[in-house]
């Protein structure tokens, strides 16, 4: 089981936003389990939270935008991809302006601050989307295409062509995600000359100056665009170099294009919101092109995971019939609601009933047409959970378990006679004190028919 993780102590970091100019701190701070990526726009009332999420993706123009409830952030790219890249699955990530700081382009800065406030592991397990069939997304207006197949580990190539001479075809590829601090979070974000006009005319890089940004001259520069140039990047002299980049910046790699479209893939695929076990192709990648592939795989890692149902050999013999686990509970008919516990480890449990109209509720609930009651549902799944909770005790009979709290209870479809259901319970975190946290789902007929998060405690009887 791979844990999740959060950074060990909160580290800012001050810089000024591509686009916007504006100077803008932020804030790295340790994040609960399941929290996921978060910003907080700590310089607007309420403080909003706006999480990673590609639904909330609203503009891709020279960078992904987010938008919740009106509240933006702009360009996050480029710090996701930091996080991604140092194994990270929770964190929160303070703003006091709606655009991240550029720094120097890269993600190389964020690894750096993400490194010197150190990682910790959760207790909560990472969710893993194990890919199983290619899934692909294309972009007809500019060819670009995005596609994942399965892997043993998560992997990228990109291909770039920008149909330039001065920067031709490259390519890029991260066999494992370790590798992205060494080989990738330098990278560079980069601009053609053309591109840099028409942006430079419309307003936006007021943060731009040649320390964040590769500019590829693919274009003859006329007196007056040279003039325009040294006054934004406020500099007296501007030269073109043999190799066609503006200035005197050197390449990181001669494949660094390549490598930051890779750095960008990195950071738009965590908006999925899921790891993903897969190895991903990005031909001609954009952030619109990996936006769009992140919206479509995360609707469908939804709707798998919505009906995912396990399936167990029920003609196996139960790791415990009624009698061993009438030794363990306290519950007795009519009102114990397990028949069989099918699988037991440290972390879960799995245990079964077959629903027969003689069951004593049905005599009262709806009797014309016969329903399980919803709180029985939850009720059976609680006694699977304290199986689990009371095979961690030496003497169960005992002990006694008692329900702290319930949350997100949710009744998919009817539960009728006739049905067999199987209940699956998951530590959500470990068992202390005899406290029970788990995740329980309720299956029958290849549905998931209720789930909830349920907290129990076992207590010694008076």
């Amino acid at each position: 089981m791979v844990k999740q993780k959060t950074i060990k102590t909160a580290i800012s970091l001050t810089g000024v936003g591509l686009h916007t100019g504006k100077e803008v701190t932020m804030t790295f701070k340790p994040a609960p389990a399941n929290n996921g990526f978060t910003f907080i726009r700590v310089d607007l009332e309420g403080q909003p939270v706006i999480e990673a999420d590609a639904n909330y993706v609203v503009n891709t123009q020279r960078g992904t935008n987010l938008e919740k409830l009106g509240v933006q952030i702009q360009t996050p790219e480029h710090v996701l991809a930091a996080l991604t890249g140092c194994d990270l699955d929770n964190v929160i990530i303070e703003l006091n302006s709606s655009e991240l700081p550029i720094m120097d382009g890269s993600s190389k800065y964020f690894v750096e601050a993400i490194e010197k406030a150190g990682v910790e592991e959760q207790e909560a397990k990472r969710n893993v989307y194990v890919v199983k069939e290619v899934i692909s997304f294309t972009d007809e207006a500019t060819g670009s295409e995005i596609l994942v197949m399965p892997s043993d580990n998560y992997c990228i190539t990109t291909m770039v062509d920008f149909g330039t001479k001065i920067l031709g075809t490259q390519n890029a590829t991260m066999k494992c995600l370790s590798e992205f601090k060494e080989e990738f979070s330098d990278s560079r974000t980069f601009s053609f000359l053309h591109e840099l006009e028409s942006l430079l005319d419309n307003g936006l890089i007021k943060g731009g100056d040649l320390n964040n940004a590769i500019v590829y001259v693919d274009k003859e520069i006329s007196a007056a665009t040279m003039e325009n140039l040294k006054k934004a990047f406020g500099k007296d002299e501007l030269t073109v170099k043999p190799n066609g980049i503006l200035d005197n910046l050197t390449l990181h790699y001669p494949n660094e294009a390549a490598r930051h479209k890779l750095l960008d893939v990195v950071g738009d695929l965590s908006l999925i919101g899921t790891r993903i076990q897969g190895k991903v192709i990005a031909n001609k990648p954009g952030h619109y092109v990996n936006t769009q592939f992140a919206k479509k795989l995360s609707k469908i890692i939804k709707i798998e995971q919505r009906n995912f149902v396990p399936t167990y050999d029920l003609h196996q013999e139960p790791l415990m019939d009624i009698h061993q686990i009438m030794a363990t509970l306290p519950h007795r008919p009519p009102f114990l609601l397990i028949d069989r516990i099918i699988e037991m480890s440290e972390n879960h449990v799995v245990g079964m009933k077959n629903v027969t109209m003689n069951e004593n509720f049905f005599v009262g609930h709806f009797p014309e047409a016969p329903v399980m009651p919803g709180v029985l549902i939850v009720e059976a799944m609680a006694q699977t959970g304290g199986v689990l909770v009371l095979s961690t005790v030496p003497d169960p009979e005992n002990y006694l378990t008692y329900f702290m709290k319930m949350d997100n209870v949710k009744f998919k479809h009817k539960v009728l006679p006739g049905d067999t259901l199987i209940f699956k319970c998951d530590l959500i975190t470990p068992i202390r004190r005899g406290i029970c946290h788990m995740q329980a789902n309720a299956y029958a007929n290849g549905k998931l028919v209720a789930e909830a998060e349920l907290m129990a405690q076992i207590a010694k009887k008076q």
